[in-house]
């Protein structure tokens, strides 16, 4: 599980039920159905304008889903078990990888695929065509988590206007003077808190993972071309490394020494 997005959001919604509980702890004076119908309902309504459905049922799940948890295996443990299928192959031949037990699943596959004998070009195109489509789906996670965010604050401030509106409409009488004012600055602040907080950091998140994702899968398509060329393990561990940061090509290095 990734630890930052939950912390950070329980932190972030401490935070503010914090400055409530300091304020007097009456939580029911920032709630307002009017405002969650303008930000929440108009917020979704302009980001399903911008996205075909089929997006928004696919990227919000996945995207969700991939804020919260951590790849399971980092590049350079990753390099590690590609230098171990290398070695396997040059000493045992391509059929001993079937009885092998590899934890990363794209790893797997292109594993299986040097079992199987096929050619390198098949093995290029077809992994390659995964880690692109992969890619995509969860960077249309990230842009709706963005459109959202956008939208929210635009629509917390359409909320205030309308609630302004109801304000000025009733100055004759001073008892609906306070809902509708209510309503106008709870919309802003409905619409801050979600971009700010939720939406926003959500969709960074999802691209530092689209990043993560698009390193570890391209560390591994070379791997297996490598293994798939009958290339040594120490010739494979090397041209990896490239993949790594200096700080962790420097570990490597002193391990290896």
């Amino acid at each position: 599980m990734d630890i930052a997005t939950a912390l950070g959001l329980v932190s972030g919604f401490g935070v503010v039920f914090s400055l409530i509980m300091l304020d007097g702890g009456h939580f029911g004076e920032y709630f307002s159905d009017h405002a969650i119908v303008v930000v929440f309902g108009g917020a979704t309504a302009a980001t399903m304008i911008r996205f075909p459905f089929s997006v928004m049922m696919h990227g919000l799940p996945m995207g969700l889903r991939y804020c919260f948890t951590m790849r399971s295996i980092k590049p350079r443990e990753l390099i590690e078990e590609i230098t171990k299928i290398a070695d396997v192959v040059r000493k045992s031949g391509p059929m001993a990888l079937e009885s092998m037990e590899i934890s990363d699943p794209f790893l797997a596959q292109g594993a299986r695929y040097i079992a199987d004998g096929y050619d390198r070009d098949f093995i290029r195109d077809t992994m390659e065509r995964d880690r692109d489509n992969f890619l995509m789906h969860l960077d249309e996670g990230s842009k709706i988590y963005r459109a959202f965010g956008d939208c929210a604050p635009a629509w917390g401030m359409i909320g205030t206007i309308l609630g302004m509106v109801s304000m000025f409409a009733n100055m004759s009488d001073p008892s609906k003077l306070g809902p509708a004012m209510a309503t106008a600055l709870l919309a802003t602040l409905y619409g801050a808190v979600i971009a700010n907080l939720v939406t926003l950091p959500l969709a960074d998140k999802l691209h530092v993972k689209v990043e993560e994702e698009d390193v570890s899968r391209s560390l591994i398509i070379d791997g297996i071309l490598l293994i798939r060329d009958a290339k040594s393990s120490s010739l494979v561990r090397e041209m990896l490394i490239a993949y790594l940061p200096h700080n962790h090509r420097e570990d490597l290095a002193a391990e290896a020494a």
